[in-house]
């Protein structure tokens, strides 16, 4: 693999900025983070399993994917990237250089703003081009063309509510899974696969089938996520405030049996434990996005 040489500067550039999208996209799309870094220390990032689509528009270098969650998929270089949910991390690397804006699409807005469901993008890394075909140039290029984040945030917010308007009836996800999705995150992932189903009522088997369908990941996988992704939060908070990090009443706190579960989620999610984590990464750009 290549990876293209950052053009040399002395100057140090370290900006980002965040973005809520409108009412309209309230349950579609999270936060927006728009990063560019320059001048600093090549770093290595790792991407962290979370209940969402990742969506990257770069606007310099490319994004640099060294390890994908799929291992039989190989390293590449992408100039926008789309990832579906996934269990495992994906690695991404720079070289002293990296820019873009990352948004977090919910997996039942993948139908309507991407044109396919989530679960055909699970454990994946592929480009906004091959999803969304000629307009992901387009919009690749108006944003490379904006000259701030404000024109930028207001880009994507104008693309994402036309594609949302537009949707028609095929892009609608089944109100069960839509229940089934809406209750795990409601419930921070502690809601059982067995009370889903009595809720939907669909048989269990039915209920993974169709919701992995839709999502990308199984109920109870779906919910390991979720899990993990509020004790990365917590972490993160807790970080950013100088606080003890508790890890112990992090875990209880969450629904976790104890410290050496959330240990152990950690290793199996992340592939490292928290403190080394937060020890790696809080200091990168989309580490701190949460």
């Amino acid at each position: 693999m290549t990876v293209p040489a950052p053009a040399a500067t002395a100057e140090v550039v370290n900006e980002h900025a965040w973005h809520v999208p409108p009412p309209g996209l309230a349950e579609l799309a999270g936060t927006y983070v728009g990063f560019r870094q320059a001048g600093v220390e090549p770093a290595r990032h790792r991407g962290l399993p979370a209940p969402s689509i990742t969506l990257i528009f770069t606007l310099d270098d490319p994004v640099v994917v060294a390890a994908h969650p799929d291992p039989e998929q190989p390293p590449g270089i992408y100039p926008t990237v789309v990832g579906g949910l996934h269990t495992t991390p994906a690695i991404i690397t720079h070289e002293g250089r990296q820019s873009g804006i990352q948004l977090a699409l919910s997996p039942l807005a993948s139908r309507a703003l991407l044109g396919r469901p989530a679960g055909e993008l699970a454990d994946i890394d592929t480009t906004a081009e091959d999803v969304l075909g000629r307009v992901a140039f387009e919009i690749h290029d108006r944003l490379r063309s904006a000259a701030s984040w404000a024109e930028r945030f207001a880009i994507l917010d104008e693309v994402l509510l036309a594609r949302a308007t537009a949707a028609d009836r095929n892009a609608h996800v089944s109100d069960e899974v839509c229940h089934a999705w809406r209750t795990l995150l409601r419930t921070g992932g502690t809601a059982s696969v067995a009370e889903l189903a009595a809720e939907t009522g669909w048989s269990d088997r039915h209920l993974r089938a169709r919701f992995r369908a839709e999502t990308g990941l199984a109920p109870k996988a779906a919910a390991r996520v979720i899990r993990f992704d509020r004790a990365k939060r917590a972490l993160q908070q807790r970080s950013a405030a100088n606080q003890p990090l508790c890890l112990a009443d992090v875990a209880a706190s969450l629904g976790y049996f104890d410290q050496a579960h959330l240990d152990r989620e950690f290793g199996l999610l992340a592939g490292c434990s928290p403190t080394t984590w937060l020890a790696e990464e809080f200091r990168n750009i989309q580490a701190r996005a949460a």
